[in-house]
């Protein structure tokens, strides 16, 4: 084999893992079929490579089987809801359909091989009985159009997920009249969803409030290159789930890390994803020159993300002070006529600013460019690349 074709084969062999990779980071729950069906092919010819180097650097794990493949990520910060599940309209789930959401997963978990969308009701409604519920304000009865649209969505949700398959039916049906739908129940998938250090058996003792931590603990490292080893692995995680990851959030072993092993760290996300790193002072920031490895995007068309861009700018003007939301408000409210032609028509409706500057900060918040305070909103170091003035690094420091 001449050394031309040789090196024309590894790079298509990094090729095809970084685009792994990639589909995996973005997908943790991959299948064989739909239509990311070729990434799924790629991911199980290069099992072994993506296995080892997850493993190795973020100590998820990655399984891959004939039906599926799942890459066990846990998330850094269990706190952190900057990222909700979004139903079909890209709305963020509601508590009663989280709660909805793990009711049906525990009904399917006992159903037939084979179920309905009644069937599937009448089972939540039985659990929903449990006066634990009740105690804490929550109520449903599917005897309300948006109740049974709760429900819905949560289907909707499983079926996206490859949990269930439509045999025959319509949801909307079941919305509008409480005609039925019949599903197949994919067990492979629902008994792939929950990933977790720890069995939620194992907390039954545990207050409901502290369940979430204990569900996520892990045992504490108990030699020096252990725990080196697990700063690595949690720095690195983050570097792949997070936009930014700046130093004053991180607790001091993880800033002394980050600070002497930044570029070996990076360099070992970038030869592996294809992002590319800014490092600043304050922290570093992963962008993606390919942009589709974002669930939010900054700048973005459309009404909410315009006014993100307005905040951001609001924000900037005021840097380093936090900005009263009030003050938000009324920025936004006093842009509504000269945006009106750009503008989707609701926004334009008196009150409507509430809900754009949440919707706005929330973005903001996601893409660790700002941070909420009590009725202010703060600038983080990154929001600086959006200033209208040429920016010098982050913050105004020097790396």
């Amino acid at each position: 084999m001449s050394e031309r074709l040789s090196r024309r084969l590894e790079l298509d062999r990094s090729s095809e893992r970084r685009r792994a990779a990639r589909t995996l980071l973005a997908n943790p729950l991959l299948l064989p079929r739909g239509p990311q069906a070729d990434e799924f092919v790629l991911v199980r010819r290069h099992a072994d490579h993506l296995r080892r180097w997850f493993d190795r650097e973020t100590g998820w794990r990655l399984r891959v089987e004939p039906e599926l493949a799942r890459l066990e990520k846990v998330p850094a910060d269990a706190t952190d809801g900057t990222r909700p599940a979004l139903d079909r309209q890209g709305r963020p789930l509601t508590r009663r359909r989280y709660v909805l959401l793990c009711l049906a997963l525990a009904a399917l978990e006992r159903s037939e091989a084979q179920t309905t969308l009644g069937q599937l009701a009448e089972e939540v409604l039985l659990m929903v009985t449990d006066e634990e519920f009740s105690s804490v304000g929550l109520t449903f009865s599917l005897e309300t159009r948006d109740e049974r649209g709760d429900l819905v969505a949560v289907v909707r949700a499983l079926l996206a997920l490859g949990v269930l398959s439509r045999i025959s039916g319509d949801e909307d049906a079941f919305v509008a009249s409480g005609g039925d739908v019949l599903y197949d129940v994919d067990r492979h998938v629902l008994a792939a969803l929950l990933v977790a250090p720890r069995g939620p058996s194992l907390l039954a003792e545990v207050a409901p409030e502290d369940r979430l931590t204990e569900l996520l603990a892990t045992t504490p490292p108990l030699t020096d290159d252990a725990r080196n080893h697990a700063l690595r692995q949690r720095l690195t995680r983050r570097l792949l789930d997070d936009p930014v990851l700046l130093a004053a959030e991180l607790d001091a072993d993880e800033r002394a890390y980050l600070l002497s092993q930044r570029r070996a760290l990076v360099d070992r996300v970038e030869e592996f994803t294809g992002l590319r790193a800014e490092i600043r002072a304050e922290g570093v920031a992963m962008v993606d020159p390919a942009d589709d490895l974002t669930d939010l995007r900054m700048p973005e068309d459309g009404t909410d993300g315009h006014v993100a861009l307005l905040v951001a700018e609001r924000l900037l003007d005021a840097d380093p002070d936090a900005v009263p939301v009030r003050v938000l408000h009324a920025m936004v409210a006093s842009q509504a006529s000269r945006y009106a032609a750009y503008w989707r028509k609701d926004a334009r409706l008196a009150g409507a600013e509430v809900g754009l500057v949440t919707i706005a900060v929330d973005r903001l918040e996601a893409l660790h460019l700002a941070r909420r305070e009590t009725d202010a909103v703060r600038a983080l170091p990154p929001l600086h690349r959006y200033a209208l003035t040429p920016a010098g690094p982050l913050g105004g420091s020097t790396p």
